[in-house]
């Protein structure tokens, strides 16, 4: 794919996302894309964020657990950029019309203290380098028509970001048993989904350790001070005003957040 058609496309999709509206998926319209070009694409969308003064705040792991694996028809993991203007803490409100069609997501947060530059990050490299983690609601958007995806048009479309909600309390990794942590989602009161750690590629430590080698081989370091979401614990669902959402994950906390 040359790099006018690539620009093309960036463009395309940043417009989609300052004027929330929906573009037909790529892979229709252009079937040879390869994820390669889809991260190129990706890079465009996310400079043209960056020219309009955001700043990058981390990076997230998306498609991690079997159950967004199915309900998207996508079988591998892919990466995205955070932005500042993706960020809510714990209790805000967020305006149901500045998305598209919103998805929420409950995850494990990173925070690092050090950076991670891979390749050969291990398991516990990356324990070694996180300040604390903490419970997450990511609200996954799409600006690919009725979430029509294959993994290059979620690549293309940074990873599906929309925006991320923190919890309140910043909890040392080694104090808690990531893998076997259980995590419960509530909509308006209502269980809506269960998890636990293991969900997201059997450990969440295994997903950032995942990322650093996959951006290392691209010379991305993880930085010091970066929020790395680590990818859903369990199926996403359908957000609308009015909403109350909160997620609590064992030895870690919990976060709220509602729409209007």
């Amino acid at each position: 794919m040359d790099q006018p058609l690539i620009e093309t496309l960036g463009d395309e999709l940043y417009a989609a996302l300052t004027q929330r509206q929906v573009v037909d998926p790529l892979t229709v319209r252009h079937p040879d894309i390869a994820i390669d070009d889809a991260y190129r694409i990706q890079q465009r969308m996310v400079a043209r964020r960056l020219d309009a003064g955001e700043k990058v705040v981390g990076k997230k792991i998306g498609v991690t657990s079997q159950a967004v694996m199915n309900m998207l028809g996508v079988f591998q993991p892919d990466f995205g950029y955070l932005l500042d203007g993706m960020i809510y803490n714990e209790g805000q409100a967020i305006e149901r019309a500045s998305l598209i069609q919103p998805k929420a997501e409950g995850e494990i947060a990173f925070v690092l203290k050090r950076e991670l530059m891979g390749p050969g990050i291990s398991n516990a490299d990356v324990l070694a380098a996180t300040d604390g983690v903490m419970a997450c609601f990511e609200i996954v958007d799409s600006r690919i028509r009725d979430w029509k995806i294959k993994i290059q048009d979620t690549v293309a479309d940074n990873a599906s970001c929309g925006v991320f909600v923190l919890g309140d309390r910043l909890v040392d990794p080694r104090r808690v048993d990531l893998d076997t942590c259980g995590m419960v989602l509530e909509k308006n009161g209502e269980i809506v989904g269960t998890g636990a750690g293991a969900a997201a590629l059997g450990s969440p430590v295994n997903a950032v350790a995942w990322l650093a080698n996959t951006l290392g081989r691209l010379g991305i370091p993880l930085k010091a001070g970066e929020v790395i979401l680590s990818g859903s614990l369990a199926a996403m669902f359908p957000v609308q005003a009015g909403d109350n959402l909160r997620v609590t994950i064992g030895g870690i906390g919990g976060c709220s957040v509602r729409f209007y």
